[in-house]
């Protein structure tokens, strides 16, 4: 069997998504690239979360041709295929429909920079890209097009949902994570009052501590 601990990895960080309540019933994907042979392990198509095994997952090279597994792989495989392409640094990519921020794409808006957290993870808002129907790269054209320029590893879709990318597929699972978080709390804050914005002085700052001295 092709890629085994990339196979279990993506299968079992599966379960974040309906734990973190960012999809409904079968929605939403991850996907987790090799870099060494190029390959591309990914959900298959419309299983539910509790029946993912690593042999179900599908295994794709760069232009989403199945090269091993039994199973359909995802309807967006083609897009995440061609984020792959385009940004070589990005290794794993998450789409879920998740709630709050899903609320914004349906409004066309990005989620704004207001909370010392988004700093820290996204280094700016949450941009949200144009529309594009399911099936083809469409969707990956508009993820890239949007991500471009941009700190955040994630963005929404207009009347869509949300794609979000990392290092490793792990890294796109928190990005998802911390997207719908932080959309829940600019949602609850609108409904009180207007939110207070962050100097972009002081989200840089806080960008560059977290990424280059927190942690480990």
């Amino acid at each position: 069997m092709l890629l085994p601990e990339l196979r279990r990895k993506v299968c079992d960080l599966h379960i974040e998504l309906p734990n973190n309540h960012l999809v409904a019933w079968t929605s939403g994907n991850i996907s987790g690239r090799d870099p060494e042979s190029g390959l591309i392990v990914i959900k298959p198509s419309g299983l539910l979360f509790e029946e993912l095994t690593p042999e179900s997952m599908v295994v794709v090279d760069a232009n989403g041709t199945v090269v091993e597994g039994t199973l359909k792989a995802s309807s967006d495989t083609a897009s995440h295929c061609y984020i792959y392409r385009h940004m070589p640094h990005v290794n794993g990519i998450v789409h879920t429909h998740s709630r709050y921020a899903t609320a914004f794409a349906v409004l066309g808006r990005e989620i704004p920079c207001v909370t010392t957290a988004m700093g820290d993870e996204f280094g700016g808002s949450i941009p949200c890209g144009g529309f594009a129907l399911i099936g083809g790269e469409e969707i990956g054209k508009v993820v890239v097009d949007t991500l471009a320029g941009s700190r955040s590893p994630s963005c929404l879709l207009q009347n869509h949902g949300v794609f979000a990318t990392g290092k490793n597929a792990q890294s796109a699972v928190k990005a998802a994570v911390m997207t719908e978080d932080n959309a829940a709390i600019v949602w609850t804050a609108l409904q009180i009052g207007t939110p207070l914005p962050l100097a972009q002085t002081d989200i840089d700052r806080l960008y560059d501590r977290y990424q280059n001295v927190y942690g480990q």
